[in-house]
């Protein structure tokens, strides 16, 4: 797993009240304070200056702010907030009053919508490896790495849960992390290659690939990843030729570019039904499965 190293001495994504004007203006605004729109530099400028002294970030941080928007919330506005020091950036959403006095960090969301409409309305999954039903209700979709350790251990975990769940559909997708993993691209490919061969030949794949991950190195992938394709049903010589494809690469690109859409950082990255997931065991992947399951039971009201 690529774990992301923060920059930031806060969580941009915590609920926080904070006072932006100085102590001599931190009085009950009037009707005309109020309804005042700083102009959008004048405001970026006292926004950059407040969270530099919050958190004392010096002009060794880079900060950019905006584009300024009105928020969902009447009277707030919504600001992103982006910071890079030492190669690492950090984002996150800052929410100021329109008169420029208070700000908040954390989340608006609509309540009376489905938290994660907009995840479901980016993932696609008519073109890649699953198994179980395709008309199931509940679809968990995987961002994977065939080279990730962590991956490895949830693909075990998975070949005790799938049994249980056989009315979930599971799909596969490509998320290979190349500067950790200097074979994880080769395996993508040759898993979309194989692919096109069957779904019942991925399967087979992606079982011996996970099952002798640790036997496998830059050195003898190539062969490796071969010899199990063959295995599965495919021919070496339709394999090389279609993983030297450029149309396979962006195919894997796509998965790449859809759950970098989605804030995937980081495999294995689960979405259930659009909810993101990172399952640290077996039991935790059961309770969140069951509890999406019974999302989906009509009220007995």
């Amino acid at each position: 797993m690529s774990k992301r190293l923060s920059i930031l001495p806060f969580a941009l994504f915590t609920l926080a009240i904070l006072v932006l004007t100085p102590p001599s203006f931190a009085q009950a605004a009037s009707p005309s304070q109020t309804s005042t729109l700083p102009a959008s530099p004048e405001l970026l400028s006292k926004v950059e200056s407040y969270l530099r002294n919050l958190f004392g970030w010096g002009p060794e941080y880079k900060i950019n702010l905006g584009p300024v928007t009105p928020a969902e919330i009447p009277d707030l506005l919504k600001i992103p907030v982006s910071v890079d020091h030492a190669g690492q950036n950090e984002k996150g959403t800052v929410y100021v009053t329109k008169d420029a006095r208070f700000m908040f960090r954390g989340e608006i969301r609509d309540m009376t919508k489905n938290p994660f409409a907009d995840n479901l309305a980016k993932i696609t999954t008519a073109d890649s490896p699953s198994k179980g039903p395709a008309g199931a209700k509940l679809t968990v979709v995987e961002f994977s790495d065939f080279e990730c350790p962590h991956c490895q251990e949830a693909y075990s975990i998975l070949q005790q849960i799938e049994p249980e769940f056989p009315q979930v559909r599971w799909v596969f997708k490509n998320f290979p992390l190349e500067q950790l993993h200097p074979w994880a691209m080769s395996a993508a490919l040759a898993g979309r290659c194989v692919y096109k061969t069957s779904n019942d030949a991925f399967l087979k794949f992606q079982d011996s690939v996970f099952t002798n991950q640790s036997a496998i190195t830059p050195d003898n992938a190539w062969d490796m990843l071969t010899g199990y394709a063959v295995v599965a049903g495919a021919s070496a010589d339709a394999l090389h030729s279609c993983m030297t494809d450029p149309a396979t690469k962006s195919v894997v690109g796509a998965d790449v570019a859809e759950g970098k859409s989605l804030e995937v950082e980081s495999t294995p990255t689960f979405f259930i039904n659009g909810r993101p997931f990172q399952p640290s065991d077996k039991a935790s992947f059961e309770q969140i499965l069951r509890f999406a399951l019974s999302r989906l039971q009509p009220s007995s009201h």
